[in-house]
């Protein structure tokens, strides 16, 4: 991976990979430059074996607040329509990117993850929260639309439609508890615990078959389209395929030996 990123990233040697939105004097606000790092990192993870599982989190008291006022909205305001729309797309390659990635995603949401923030944290697989962390879906407040980033599609699959309507129209900040009673959140921890829980977790993960988990994730994508028939199909086609995969006979073999199976992911 190329070190010239505009934030911290890393692998250890269990694959698991942290990436660190480190601009803590402005509350991890994103630019435009890190907005296309990101886009394209999210893109290059998924031909890179070495990674197996993604922890996104954010340096000192947030997650990330967002876009930079100044780096964004002071530069596009006397912008032309082609330039917006060109950043708007921009955004939204980059919830693509991360939706599309056959690896698990685990946000470990440190703090306020607000606008652009709430909805990376929303387009991750799992999201860890500390007790202090909020989330604030505030594009209503700036005079936006709610609907920014893949927003009106992710939170309804999360939240349903009423609260979905509740956090992009009203845009008001809710905390951690709230965000995990409604099914925004996984699970909600102490501060000093959220990134060694989603660590712990992309660590179990990793350690997966890594084949069969990215089938899963594809087909959790994928059927949110489809009606049940088309979907029992999806997964059957999918399954078979699977029960030919290396890491089942691992199983099978490890089972057989009364031993833990040791999953390459294939």
């Amino acid at each position: 991976m190329s070190p010239s990123f505009d934030f911290d990233f890393s692998v250890d040697q269990a694959g698991v990979a942290t990436l660190t939105l480190n601009r803590p004097e402005v509350l991890n606000a994103i630019t435009l430059d890190i907005y296309a790092q990101l886009r394209d990192l999210f893109e290059a993870l998924r031909y890179d074996d070495g990674v197996k599982a993604l922890v996104i989190t954010g340096a000192g008291r947030a997650f990330c607040s967002g876009g930079d006022v100044n780096g964004i909205i002071g530069q596009l305001l006397d912008a032309d329509v082609k330039t917006h729309l060109d950043f708007t797309r921009m955004t939204g390659m980059t919830i693509r990117n991360m939706r599309l990635l056959d690896k698990p995603i685990i946000a470990a949401v440190n703090g306020l993850a607000a606008g652009a923030g709430a909805v990376i944290a929303a387009a991750a697989d799992l999201r860890i929260a500390s007790r202090e962390a909020s989330f604030a879906f505030l594009f209503s407040k700036v005079g936006l639309t709610g609907a920014d980033m893949g927003a009106a599609y992710l939170l309804p699959k999360l939240v349903g439609l009423g609260r979905a309507s509740e956090l992009l129209l009203f845009g008001d900040r809710v905390d951690a508890e709230t965000a995990e009673r409604w099914g925004l959140v996984n699970r909600v921890v102490e501060p000093d615990q959220v990134l060694p829980t989603a660590l712990q977790w992309a660590g179990r993960l990793a350690e997966g078959p890594s084949l069969a988990l990215a089938m899963t994730k594809r087909r959790l994508q994928t059927e949110l389209h489809m009606d049940l028939v088309a979907a029992l199909e999806s997964e059957a086609e999918a399954q078979a395929l699977l029960m030919m995969a290396e890491d089942h006979r691992i199983f099978h073999a490890a089972f057989q030996a009364k031993a833990s199976p040791r999953f390459i992911g294939r």
